[in-house]
């Protein structure tokens, strides 16, 4: 009985705070047609963006009331205002959202009144009730009533009784149910249209995919480099070393050793510069021991110590993704080693469904922020490049947490 109770205060409580949201509502329900008409002027038009905001900042207020009781987010449906003030206004008059929080705020306003003041009537119309049979004899005539005005002894003996019934009834079985009304009201009415979301994804893709190709750009950028200031010239200066070693060869065969030797040491030192490069690109680690034996390497090279969570690599991801991941945490183990002043960290590579979900934890500053440096700033470009979520979590004296999602498939 007692968690039924507290379901029911809960829910009371709920519906009375929606209050808050509801009588602002019912204020824009009332000047609503004088907006409507005021916005189909030439004169008033160009102020309808201002006129909007104060109905979204509401709106905004229940996404936020009814996500924390669905347990999800209601997402914002509403675009980066573009162009002047009249083009906004009437992007405005178009949009399906704009018509959508209008009929949420009339819905609501008229609901959300009626819900938040019935609970807090219905506890003191039972008492009263209750109450009735015992003194309603000692009032004027006619002036109590329960369902009708009372008269005799017996409708005072039995109406005030049902009437307590049925309020008790409509306080147990309605009212719980008023908070999920009002949340899928909320969340029916000012969740973005499948439109909308479908727009938000190409535009989010859009993004991505430059994204993508700046990161691409980028990364040949640094092969191209890599290759002509190291490797080529580590190549010509051992090739003159060599040729310079033949044209001594007969006159001064010490030398000529001398020169080979030095040959052979550039063409060493080129070869190692481009193995570095072939690391860059796909680290060969991966293709020899996966995704688990690459991370494990890398936290083995960390002057902190990183404990390690991983899975088994009988079920590889894709070559793209594992090379991502691997990135990810070699760059998130740096910046942990650089700039965190950590004493440990940890990593934990699991997958989760059709998406390979990377964590990496440490105990230092905090702090670290996406929009400061290129560490971050790159990890996130490469996984959106996979159409991956990157996210972080960095207050400042307690530590950095990146998380980072990359779908790859069954």
């Amino acid at each position: 009985m007692r968690p039924f109770l507290k379901r029911v205060a809960d829910a009371a409580v709920y519906t009375a705070t929606g209050l808050r949201t509801a009588l602002p509502a019912l204020l824009g329900l009332c000047l609503l047609p004088l907006a409507i008409v005021l916005s189909l002027t030439v004169v008033a038009l160009p102020w309808l963006p201002q006129l909007v905001r104060p109905m979204r900042a509401l709106a905004n207020a229940e996404r936020r009331r009814a996500g924390r009781l669905l347990g999800h987010e209601i997402p914002e449906p509403y675009p980066v205002p573009r162009g002047g003030a009249v083009e906004q206004a009437l992007t405005l008059l178009r949009s399906p959202t704009t018509w959508r929080d209008a009929a949420w705020m009339c819905l609501h306003g008229l609901t959300g009144l009626f819900m938040g003041i019935l609970p807090i009537a219905l506890v003191p119309g039972i008492v009263f009730a209750l109450s009735l049979p015992l003194w309603w004899w000692a009032a004027p005539p006619g002036s109590q009533a329960a369902f009708v005005d009372l008269y005799t002894w017996k409708q005072a003996l039995t109406l005030p009784f049902l009437q307590a019934g049925v309020n008790l009834i409509v306080l147990l079985v309605l009212v719980p149910r008023f908070p999920y009304w009002q949340a899928r009201l909320a969340n029916t009415l000012l969740r973005p249209t499948r439109r909308v979301s479908l727009s938000e994804r190409v535009e989010q893709l859009t993004e991505t995919r430059a994204e993508a190709l700046e990161a691409h750009g980028a990364e040949l950028r640094r092969i191209e480099r890599d290759l002509h200031d190291g490797t080529q010239a580590q190549l010509v200066a051992a090739a003159l070393r060599l040729g310079l070693a033949d044209r001594r060869f007969d006159a001064d065969p010490e030398a000529s050793r001398t020169l080979f030797l030095e040959a052979r040491e550039g063409i060493e030192d080129a070869l190692a510069q481009l193995r570095g490069v072939i690391r860059g690109i796909y680290p060969p680690i991966l293709s020899d021991r996966g995704l688990g034996g690459a991370v494990r390497a890398l936290a083995a090279a960390q002057p902190v110590p990183v404990t390690l969570d991983l899975p088994d690599d009988r079920t590889r991801a894709p070559a793209a993704v594992e090379a991502a991941a691997y990135f990810v945490v070699a760059e998130a183990l740096t910046n942990v080693a650089k700039h965190s002043g950590a004493s440990r960290a940890e990593v934990a590579v699991r997958r989760d469904g059709a998406r390979l979900v990377i964590t990496v934890r440490d105990d230092g500053r905090g702090g670290a922020d996406p929009a400061r440096g290129t560490g971050l700033a790159g990890i996130r470009r490469r996984v959106a490049a996979l159409d991956g979520a990157t996210g972080v979590d960095s207050p400042a004296g307690t530590g950095t947490t990146l998380r980072v999602e990359l779908p790859c498939g069954s």
